[in-house]
Order: C-alpha cells, then sequence, then structure tokens
C-alpha cells in the first residue's frame, strides 16, 4: 500500500496526516478497513461515509506512535441480535458464496480466491477458497504486531501456582514462532513435511505449531498423555520424520516423562531423523547423537539467524488454501488411529467466526479455554481462532483439582477471566467438592460461561449457571467434533436463545437434517412435539475435514457412506419446534430395549438427577427378553452407604424423569469412568465390560486413567 503523507505547516493548530489509498496489496482491502476502523474511533462513525469523498485527515498527534497504539481488531462479521442471526443464517444456506466471501475479506491473503466453494458428498471432494494463497501465522500473528504487538496473546499458568506465570505478548509471540520455524528449517524440515509434537502444556507448545505452520510443515499434535504404542502407531500413520517433544511435563501432582515415551516408541523406528528436546522438568533423558538435539540450543543458533539489530524478519511460506494444515488423530472402532485432515484457509475462516461469535469476543477480553491442545478444542479455541481475532487467551497446564478444587476459580479471579470454556465432566467432578472452594474467590469478571465435549445434564447445566455465573452469565452449550474444525451447533452467547442441556440453533453456513435409518428426513413429531432420528449435515462447511490421512477411502466409509449426499455425525438428535436442536449420543450408544429407541444421555441426564450420584455412564447390553438391557456405570457420594437402597432410588428417579422403560436393567457403582483428556468417556470400553468381553478391551493406555478400568472389570454384575 502506498500512502502519500502531508505534515501541514508549522503555526497550524494541529498538524494532519493525509492518507490516500493508491492501490491495494493482493486486491486485499483489510489495510483499508483498520484505516477505517481508526478513523471511525477517532472521529466517530458519522465520518465514515465522507472517506469516499475526500482526503482522510487524521490528527497526527493521535496517530504518531501508531504501532505502540492497541487498536483493536474489529468483527464486521459479528452477529449482534437475532434478526441478524436469521438474516446471515439465511444469507449462507441461500448464497453460500457471497456470504462466505464477505467474511473472508476481513483476512490477510497473498492472492484472492478463484472460486469460493466447489464440493461433492459423493467422494467426497470439497474445496473452499479455491486458488487462495495465504499464511496462517500472518493472520495470527504478523497483521497484529503494528497496533497491537504488545497486548498479551498468550497468558501461562502452570501447574504450580507458585511458580512464575509467563505473559506472551504478539510481538514475543512472533519471534519465538519464526525462531523455531528457523529450527525447523536448520533441522531438515520442508513444506509439506509431518511433525509429530508431544508436550506439556507450555508455551512452547503454541512455538511450535505456530512455527511448523509458518513454513508449511503439517502438525500432528499427540496427547502428552498417550502410551509409546499409540504414538509409534500414529507416527507411523503420517510417515513423520520428525519429533517435538519435553524432557517431562507436570500434570497435577503427577511427573510425566515425556521423552522416556517417545524413546520408547522409537524403539525399531528407521524413519524418525530429528527429536527436539525442550527442558521443562529437568528429568534426566537419554539424547542420541545425530538424533536428539536440545530446544534451547537450536533456538539460541536461530535467534541469531532471524534477528538482525532487534527486527525479526522471517518470511512465511505460501500456502495454497487447500493445503493441509493438521492431522489429529481421533480414535477409530477398529483400533487403527484416524488422522483427520484439516486444510489452511477454510479451517482458519471458520475457527476465527465461530470464536468470535459463539463466544461474542469482544476486544480486550480475556478467553480461558480448558482444554489440551492435543485436542481439538485446543486447536481452535485456544490457539488458531482467538489468535486470528487478536483476542488474549489463557494456557493452563494443570487440572481443574489440583493442588485444589478451586484452581480453575484461582485462574478466573487471577486474569479477570472473561469468558471459561470447559467441560461438563470437569464442571460435574467440581460440583462434587460442593461450593467452598468458590466462596472466596471474585468471578465479577466473568460474562459467557461454555461447555463442550459432550452434552451437559441440566443438573450440571443449573449448578455451572447459579454457582459460576451468579445467573448473569449467557452459558454456550457448544456441539461440534474434530472432524468439523469448531462449534456447528450452538447458542451465540447473549444473542440467540439458551436452552439448558440443548445446543440449540445451526452455525450459519451449517445445514443440519435428522434423518431416520433409511436416510429419509424426519418431518413427523413425536408425542412430545419433537423430531428425533439420526444427525446428518446436508452441504459443506469452511471447516470441515478433507480427508483421512493417507486413506481417502476410510474418510468417505465413515462420514459419507451412510446416508447418499449427507456428512453422517454419528449422533442422534432431537429437534423441537423453535428449530433447537438436543444431541441424545452417539447412534452407537442409542439403545433399542423393547422396540423402544432410547439415548444413552438421555438416561444419564435422569440418573445425574438423582442427589447423591456425580456422574454416570449408560451402554446396551444382550438381553435374553428385551433385546437390549440398559447397564449404567454410576460414580456416587456414598451418602447413605447402603448401595442397594441407592440403586432403588435410582431407579425410582428414573421412572419418574423418563419411565420404567429407561430404568437401568443394572447398577454398578465405580469409582471412576474411562475417559480421554478431553472428557469424553470410552463406551466402547463399557460396552465390552457388561457384554462380559473382558479379554479384548482394545489399548487403554490412551485413557486419562487406565487403572478404573481394572477395578470396573472387577465390579461388573
Amino acid at each position: 500500500m502506498t500512502f502519500r503523507i502531508l505534515v501541514c505547516p508549522a503555526g497550524r493548530l494541529k498538524a494532519s496526516l493525509v492518507v490516500v489509498f493508491m492501490q491495494l496489496m493482493y486486491r486485499n482491502d483489510l489495510y483499508c478497513r483498520n484505516i477505517l476502523y481508526l478513523y471511525s474511533e477517532l472521529y466517530g462513525s458519522s465520518q465514515f461515509q465522507s472517506f469516499y469523498n475526500r482526503p482522510l485527515k487524521i490528527n497526527l498527534e493521535e496517530v504518531v506512535h501508531l504501532k505502540n497504539k492497541r487498536i483493536a481488531m474489529s468483527y464486521p462479521y459479528q452477529i449482534t441480535s437475532l434478526d441478524q442471526y436469521h438474516k446471515d443464517y439465511k444469507q449462507s444456506v441461500d448464497n453460500p458464496d457471497a456470504f462466505w466471501s464477505s467474511v473472508a475479506e476481513n483476512f490477510v491473503w497473498r492472492k484472492k480466491w478463484d472460486q469460493v466453494l466447489s464440493w461433492n458428498f459423493k467422494e467426497p471432494k470439497i474445496e473452499w477458497f479455491a486458488g487462495a494463497k495465504l499464511n496462517i501465522t500472518e493472520n495470527c500473528i504478523d497483521r497484529h504486531l503494528q497496533m497491537m504487538g504488545e497486548k498479551p496473546a498468550i497468558i501461562w499458568e502452570p501447574n504450580n501456582p507458585e511458580e512464575r506465570t509467563r505473559v506472551v505478548t504478539y510481538n514475543r509471540l512472533h519471534k519465538r514462532l519464526c525462531q523455531f520455524a528457523q529450527v525447523l528449517i536448520n533441522n531438515g524440515v520442508k513444506k509439506g513435511d509431518r511433525v509429530c509434537i508431544y508436550m506439556g502444556m507450555v508455551p512452547e507448545l503454541a512455538y511450535a505449531i505456530l512455527g511448523c505452520a509458518r513454513i508449511g510443515a503439517i502438525h500432528s499434535v499427540i496427547f502428552g498423555g498417550f502410551s509409546a504404542q499409540s504414538i509409534a502407531d500414529r507416527i507411523y500413520d503420517a510417515q513423520a520424520e520428525f519429533i517435538v517433544t519435553c524432557d517431562g511435563a507436570y500434570r497435577g501432582g503427577k511427573d510425566i516423562p515425556l521423552k522416556n515415551v517417545i524413546d520408547d516408541a522409537l524403539i525399531g523406528n528407521r524413519t524418525v531423523k530429528k527429536v527436539i528436546v525442550y527442558t521443562r522438568t529437568r528429568t534426566p533423558v537419554s539424547m542420541i547423537k545425530g538424533r536428539d538435539v536440545w530446544w534451547e540450543d537450536e533456538m539460541e543458533h536461530a535467534e541469531s539467524q532471524i534477528e538482525k539489530d532487534g527486527v525479526v524478519k522471517f518470511q512465511a511460506e505460501e500456502m495454497d488454501a487447500e493445503d493441509p494444515l493438521f492431522i489429529l488423530y481421533t480414535s477409530g472402532s477398529t483400533g487403527k488411529p484416524k488422522g483427520v485432515v484439516h486444510t489452511c484457509a477454510g479451517y482458519m475462516v471458520w475457527a476465527t467466526y465461530t470464536f468470535v461469535n459463539v463466544f461474542q469476543y469482544q476486544p480486550g477480553q480475556v478467553f480461558f479455554c480448558t482444554a489440551d491442545i492435543g485436542w481439538i478444542t485446543g486447536h481452535s479455541y485456544i490457539l488458531y481462532g482467538p489468535l486470528s481475532a487478536g483476542a488474549t487467551s489463557v494456557m493452563f497446564e494443570g487440572i481443574p483439582t489440583w493442588p485444589d478444587a478451586g484452581r480453575f476459580w484461582d485462574i478466573v479471579d487471577k486474569y479477570k477471566v472473561n469468558t471459561i470454556y470447559t467441560a461438563p465432566t470437569a464442571i460435574r467432578s467440581l460440583m462434587s467438592f460442593g461450593v467452598d472452594p468458590i466462596q472466596d474467590k471474585d468471578l465479577s469478571s466473568l460474562k459467557i460461561l461454555g461447555t463442550v465435549g459432550e452434552p451437559i445434564n441440566q443438573e450440571a447445566w443449573h449448578w455451572y449457571d447459579e454457582n459460576i455465573g451468579k445467573k448473569k452469565c449467557p452459558i454456550v452449550d457448544t456441539w461440534w467434533q474434530t472432524e468439523t474444525g469448531g462449534c456447528l451447533i450452538s447458542n451465540l452467547a447473549g444473542v440467540t436463545p439458551a436452552k439448558p442441556s440443548w445446543a440449540t440453533l445451526p452455525m450459519p453456513g451449517v445445514q443440519p437434517v435428522i434423518v431416520d435409518e433409511n436416510g429419509k428426513e424426519v418431518t413427523e413429531k413425536d408425542e412430545n412435539g419433537l423430531i428425533k432420528g439420526n444427525l446428518c449435515i446436508k452441504a459443506p462447511w469452511p471447516g470441515i475435514l478433507r480427508t483421512t490421512y493417507g486413506d481417502h477411502e476410510r474418510c468417505r466409509l465413515n462420514y459419507f457412506s451412510a446416508y447418499e449426499n449427507l456428512y453422517f455425525t454419528g449422533d442422534g438428535a432431537m429437534k423441537d419446534e423453535n428449530g433447537n436442536y438436543r444431541i441424545t449420543g452417539r447412534v452407537d450408544d442409542v439403545l433399542n430395549v423393547s422396540g423402544h429407541r432410547i439415548g444413552t444421555a438421555e438416561v444419564e441426564n435422569a440418573i445425574n438427577m438423582h442427589a447423591g450420584v456425580i456422574e454416570s455412564a449408560v451402554v446396551g447390553y444382550s438381553h435374553d427378553i428385551k433385546g437390549q438391557g440398559i447397564y449404567a456405570f454410576v460414580i456416587d457420594n456414598k451418602t447413605h452407604g447402603d448401595e442397594e437402597l441407592t440403586r432403588n432410588d435410582i431407579l425410582q428417579t428414573v421412572t419418574r424423569i423418563i419411565g420404567p422403560i429407561a430404568k437401568p436393567d443394572k447398577i454398578q457403582f465405580v469409582k471412576g469412568l474411562p475417559k480421554t483428556r478431553s472428557g469424553k468417556i470410552m463406551r466402547r470400553i463399557l460396552r465390552k465390560i457388561a457384554e462380559g468381553e473382558t479379554e479384548n478391551l482394545g489399548d487403554i493406555t490412551t485413557l486419562l486413567d487406565p487403572g478404573v478400568v481394572e477395578e470396573i472389570k472387577n465390579g461388573r454384575i
């Protein structure tokens, strides 16, 4: 962009700066928008229209040293009313090209797209913003540097509350990711290479991820709790030649020896060329000459390469819109890892758009997503979404109950968090400690609460609302998947209505449909006025997965083959008269009891309404008379100490809430449930235990606490 700067002669009351727009680089008017935004902030929106009729005049005293002023991002695509939601949703369905083109104008492109969208669900083949060129890190960091360079991008809260907090500004983040990008190049990484990242929740994890994106390497983050075998499987599937890890990680009261696990995973491996090791716990580790290098040594050398006279320079790799950005592995029923692939442009637009709208983010707010970056929630709502929006994101190394059950609320109080986004599992866990851990915490900064990972039961929803939000904070109950890249169905905080335990309305661009077993749209309502069936999506949104890495046929079979020309979510749902959706659980978790279809989430919600129940998980098992019986695994507070009495109380509660048909046939009291770090209950394990197939449970090392499985097996009824 070319500027003509005219400084008025001395003697004038106020000097002025005349900015004339001569050309727009890459046909991109983002910089134009930023200046218009600055102009409106300084002189009022009433002056906006005059821009096109005369030169733009800005007081020089107010814009000198612009690079140090924290001029906030603006979000022209943010929905601010229910009427606007309906209008935007309609346009996104009727004319998706125009709608998403308008949204995409708010990002930095080196070259604009030739076509907004082309797709078919048969192959499947989906392309968003085809022909466009960009680098996602320029949108997440570079474009913020001039106006917001000293604004905190990431606030890191360590596992130990006595340890020093680290505040990473956008300037610092830019330097560190450029350093690490240079480290990758120095170690032979190039565009398209796969880099597996196995680290704890430290800022260096963000540097590693963004450094990969900077040079076009495909990152595959593996959650720090996975076993050596799980890591080996993922390295093999991705054909990764490079690994980034830590000597160890802290998690609650545990030290996790990450490097040792990596060493075990690489036994017999002949493809991995380099392992870069960051020092976190100072755990003694084995360093193999020629393969293993220290993060600190590599970063020191790279610093001298990318910084001259205090200026950091590292050219970002130009990426095609459909180039892969990352692979993220999800558990599959076959046991073979399933690598979901997300691409650069569509994922960037979707993660940012949903972040800004679902959470109604406002410039200057502090956003706290409690997830681990090893899962999609952390990718989209700790890093890419918030950073692209110029937000401040809290990154937490520890767990909610260490050193005590008030840790989340300490963080909210300490950093004056405005939005907290966590899992119903965490909420239910914290509920079991009562309200004492909350009593001395100042939660007045909170404006919005969010839940993710599973449907939230009504009891947990109301506890969250009353005790954390003080009935003043909208709760967004978000439904989405690793495969979707970001939220698909959710209320927009304070804009669209909330409904306890309902995800409510679809995001613009998302076209849900409820179908029966044969793929026919369900139109008949049940006796309660609800439409029930299998949840599918009729058309692509920008964040949809493109393939499963190295096995496109698996992608087709898993998501696009069940019903013709539909993306099958694998979830059941119901829809009310107002168009709100409620997720009833995985379709394979839907029970057929005496010919009646019963969602496990519905039964669990009823069980959890019992005063003595902390959490439950329900599965089906073979029943000689009913076809399927209901087996419930229940964590209770043992208030009365009489298990049989508690069982009968729970049965009465379920009968009262749903009906006698939904009463569990077996109730086993347990101390814990088999869960992933993201809070997902591994029901396939519980189903096998319920069926008595205890000798073939598959890989359980990926669980948060594998030890609970043995206990559940031994207590099987």
